[in-house]
């Protein structure tokens, strides 16, 4: 098993990707621990970075963020040291990862309206070639780790 990753500390992480507001004590019930012994294994959970920290998820749409796309851009090795800051400069990009493949980037944006999408492709030309597209719908949004998985309990994290 990874570092202090037992079966009761994996249970916690299944109940905290679930809800990471559900309360310790209710967390320990669940557990069969105690409420200082359950923060405690969260406290060194987050210690050794198998948490890295808790986050609300937001709707975008309700925010006037209607549009969802996934920008493909080619991206010399040489202009990465350029890349990099620019990207993260820009709030709009929900992630950006390196891939492989014919693009060396892929990047997740969100934007009120095509014209704004329009814009920034525009800028993100100048680091190469961009192959761009539009969500429609999403029929699985993100979703956690699935840790309880490999112990035989498949599927018991979505019930």
């Amino acid at each position: 098993m990874e570092k202090g990753l037992d079966e009761v500390n994996l249970k916690i992480l299944d109940i905290l990707q679930r809800d990471a507001r559900t309360p310790v004590k209710q967390i320990a019930a669940e557990v069969c621990l105690s409420s200082p012994a359950v923060s405690a294994r969260i406290e060194r959970m987050e210690q050794e970075n198998l948490i890295s920290g808790y986050q609300v998820k937001l709707n975008y749409h309700q925010f006037g963020y209607f549009i969802k796309a996934f920008i493909n851009l080619e991206v010399e090795p040489k202009q990465k040291p350029e890349f990099y800051p620019y990207i993260k400069s820009v709030p709009n990009v929900i992630e950006c990862n390196c891939v492989t493949g014919d693009y060396a980037m892929l990047i997740e944006v969100a934007f009120r309206k095509t014209e704004e999408l329009d814009r920034f492709i525009n800028e993100l030309q100048r680091f190469g070639k961009t192959h761009t597209q539009i969500v429609f719908s999403t029929s699985v949004e993100h979703r956690n780790v699935p840790v309880l998985l490999q112990h035989g309990n498949a599927g018991k994290q979505d019930e």
